[in-house]
């Protein structure tokens, strides 16, 4: 078959203006030092107090740490390629950022969907919670987290190193991803787009709808609880399901269409690869006072030692 040998694309990344680049290279660094910090300390907030030993915050832990892998995954690149005239990556450091970006976004959506489980458990079988969600039930779902998220990693960097490639080698975006491989590959690969569209959209669908099935039954389930626990829980669900819109959402958006166009493809992908992630536990902490002050006193100490 005839195909072309890529060794490297070229990215057109989010801007060619000069002074739009820079606005956006200044705006996302600004972003990343004020809450990536934030969510190290979420993570070493919870691992030191005691207090916060629940499994919702253990869950809260891997979700912060997930996501500032996920940040790692692309925003570097973005961000150093604002000084790049020529934007460009090499055919294997885009199979990478493929693969890292589908492994890691997949554990964090089976991860909402395990807190999702935590809080049915919470809330429908109280008395039962301690037996269904003890420490190594929550360190075998983590496990699981992670060990779907790199199936379904691996399973798309499969399907997309045997894509052959006879377009030219231009990425109209600023990171690899699998449907815009596909743009460029022959016309011969309907069967390979099935089989992303199954291994990617279905997945970023199923996980969408067992999550809000999931919190509408809490939400029913609300109706007989007591004032003072009703808007605690509230409180805690209505800050679950933000975030399930704010991280699926996007993810819908751009795989759930069988690698078809989008309009502002752009501007969703950097928000679903670099914004939402990164806020996804601020959400959470917001509306918790008990972590708000964990967190103060962590701060207040670290002052007080310096």
């Amino acid at each position: 078959e005839n195909y072309t040998v890529v060794t490297e694309f070229v990215l057109l990344g989010l801007s060619q203006n000069h002074r739009v680049q820079m606005i956006l290279f200044f705006f996302f660094l600004l972003f990343y030092t004020i809450i990536l910090p934030g969510n190290i300390l979420i993570i070493l907030t919870i691992q030191g107090d005691s207090q916060l030993g629940s499994p919702m915050y253990f869950f809260l832990a891997n979700l912060a740490f997930l996501d500032i892998c996920y940040c790692s995954v692309t925003p570097p690149k973005m961000l150093a390629d604002f000084f790049s005239h020529r934007k460009t990556i090499s055919y294997s450091a885009c199979m990478a950022q493929l693969f890292f970006l589908h492994f890691l976004g997949a554990a964090e959506a089976f991860l909402l969907v395990v807190m999702a489980y935590d809080r049915y458990v919470a809330i429908c079988k109280p008395l039962h919670y301690t037996r269904l969600v003890n420490r190594g039930v929550c360190c075998v779902l983590v496990g699981a987290t992670w060990g779907g998220g790199f199936i379904h990693g691996i399973i798309l960097f499969a399907l997309s190193i045997h894509l052959p490639l006879c377009g030219p080698n231009i990425l109209d975006n600023f990171f690899c991803d699998v449907h815009q491989l596909v743009k460029l590959a022959c016309a011969n690969t309907y069967v390979v787009e099935l089989l992303m569209f199954l291994s990617n959209g279905v997945v970023i669908v199923m996980c969408f709808t067992l999550l809000l099935i999931s919190y509408t039954v809490l939400l029913l389930k609300l109706r007989t609880q007591s004032s003072k626990a009703k808007n605690k829980v509230a409180s805690t669900c209505v800050s679950h399901i933000i975030v399930v819109f704010v991280t699926c959402g996007p993810a819908m958006y751009i795989y759930g269409l069988p690698f078809q166009a989008v309009p502002m493809e752009k501007v969703v992908a950097l928000f679903h690869t670099v914004i939402f992630p990164l806020t996804n536990p601020i959400i959470y902490t917001l509306r918790n006072k008990q972590i708000k002050g964990s967190m103060w006193k962590l701060v207040s100490k670290y002052i007080l030692c310096c």
